[in-house]
């Protein structure tokens, strides 16, 4: 199981009370997944929220005028997160993750994950934020990728 301490340096989880990260502790994952695994696909149901230990994973996306994806963003950054599409309503991913390396990730369930925050409205607020923070972020870096691709 993974340690509090580990969790605590997730920006998604700064300040959060050591019994809060027990229970994310108790709910999460380790996974390991090869170089050109995928992690998940673009228009997926989405029920998992990510989190890079170490390695790699490249975020694409399909475009209609283009045989080919096209790469968004990088998470190669240990304690970064992505797959944020498993707590944000219509729960589907919005770009496909691949591993660009062998890497490790935290794999945390979207459903009991959001019970825990809705019981901890103080903490789901400040893990919310944070997620819009990602989300404007990934936001961006997908502009730029795509304006390139022009």
């Amino acid at each position: 199981m993974i340690r509090t301490e580990t969790l605590a340096q997730f920006s998604l989880f700064h300040g959060l009370p050591e019994p809060l990260l027990k229970q994310i502790a108790a709910m999460s994952a380790e996974v390991s997944v090869k170089k050109g695994g995928v992690i998940f696909r673009e228009g997926e149901k989405a029920d998992k929220l990510h989190f890079l230990l170490n390695g790699s994973v490249a975020l694409r996306v399909k475009l209609t005028s283009r045989p080919d994806s096209v790469t968004v963003s990088f998470v190669s950054m240990p304690y970064q997160s992505f797959g944020w599409s498993g707590i944000v309503s219509p729960y589907h991913y919005t770009s496909s993750a691949e591993c660009d390396e062998d890497s490790e990730l935290l794999v945390i369930s979207a459903e009991p994950f959001m019970k825990l925050l809705e019981e901890h409205p103080e903490a789901g607020f400040k893990v919310m934020r944070r997620v819009t923070e990602i989300i404007a972020d990934r936001l961006r870096n997908s502009r730029q990728a795509l304006l390139k691709t022009i």
